[in-house]
């Protein structure tokens, strides 16, 4: 009678138990650049691709990980092809340029008072900036909204 020892087959099927469980783990999904991208340009799907990971991150860098996070942002940093792309690295476009005339307006209520004014910073939506008023030369700040426009508060 021939006996058959089971710890072999025990152990390839907790083998193969382990290393699938690695593979899904490993298998995330991050965004590289296919060219160099260099900073102050604005990124593009096309200069974009997405590939799985085969193993996490190093550190605490939040990577992107769709295209979705970093198409229409602009690169702060000089991104080169095949590299991770750490979300550090890119920023909101600005609405609102230094030196470029806005409209800048107050509401409350029924009060709506609108002024044109030279931002002293570039901003983005949300974005709270200094800006000139060009009748009186006083300085203010203000919030930049989706549109391009900035509001500001009651002091």
């Amino acid at each position: 009678m021939i006996r058959h020892n089971p710890i072999p087959a025990l152990f390839l099927a907790l083998a193969s138990l382990f290393a699938t469980g690695l593979s899904a783990v490993a298998q995330e999904q991050a965004v590289v650049s296919t060219r160099v991208i260099y900073p102050g340009e604005t990124i593009s799907v096309d200069a974009l691709n997405e590939v799985m990971l085969r193993r996490p991150p190093r550190g605490n860098t939040a990577v992107a990980r769709m295209l979705e996070d970093i198409d229409g942002k602009v690169a702060r940093r000089t991104l080169l092809p095949g590299r991770l792309i750490p979300i550090s690295y890119v920023r909101e476009a600005y609405l609102v340029e230094t030196g470029s005339p806005v409209t800048v307006t107050f509401n409350e209520g029924a009060l709506s008072i609108s002024l044109r004014a030279v931002p002293l910073e570039h901003g983005a939506a949300g974005d709270m900036i200094r800006l000139r008023n060009i009748e009186s030369g006083r300085t203010f700040t203000g919030v930049v909204l989706a549109d391009g426009t900035v509001e500001v508060g009651a002091i």
